[in-house]
């Protein structure tokens, strides 16, 4: 008796096991899998040394994709704040212009969200700063305040 009871909790869990391996083949319904829409365009990235060579350079604008708390921390010299609801009012009407936009640091992607986003409505010099502020202060590279 001892036995056949053991034997139940093997059969079960390879069921389950079994269960769970073809659960990939179900999922996603009919539709084949693709990126989506938003993520075919390729982000261009700029270094902060590229970054720093342009600021204060005529017909280039940097967006800072931060918190206003964070923003009031400082800022690259120069820059909008951009993590507002009227966004679409700070862009350039120069759909050619070269757009810098930039957030925290590598683990933020607001203004990777933001660079799409741009992107999406035409405009073709977008470059995101993966180093963000916090890699920008913490190079010692300067910084203006509101």
């Amino acid at each position: 008796m001892r036995e056949a009871h053991t034997m139940r909790y093997p059969i079960a869990a390879a069921t389950a096991l079994s269960l769970l391996m073809a659960a990939p083949v179900l999922a996603g319904g009919a539709d084949e899998i693709r990126p989506a829409d938003e993520y075919r365009m390729e982000l261009n990235y700029i270094s902060m040394q590229e970054a720093e060579l342009l600021v204060g350079k005529k017909d280039v604008y940097f967006f800072d994709v931060n918190t206003l708390e964070l923003w009031a921390q400082g800022f690259i010299p120069g820059a909008v704040h951009f993590f507002t609801e009227n966004w679409k009012e700070l862009l350039p009407k120069d759909k050619n212009a070269q757009m810098i936009f930039y957030c925290a640091n590598r683990l933020c992607n607001a203004s990777e969200i933001a660079a799409y986003s741009v992107m999406q409505m035409g405009y073709t010099n977008v470059r995101q700063m993966p180093d963000g502020i916090f890699g920008w202060r913490m190079s010692g590279r300067p910084t203006e305040k509101p």
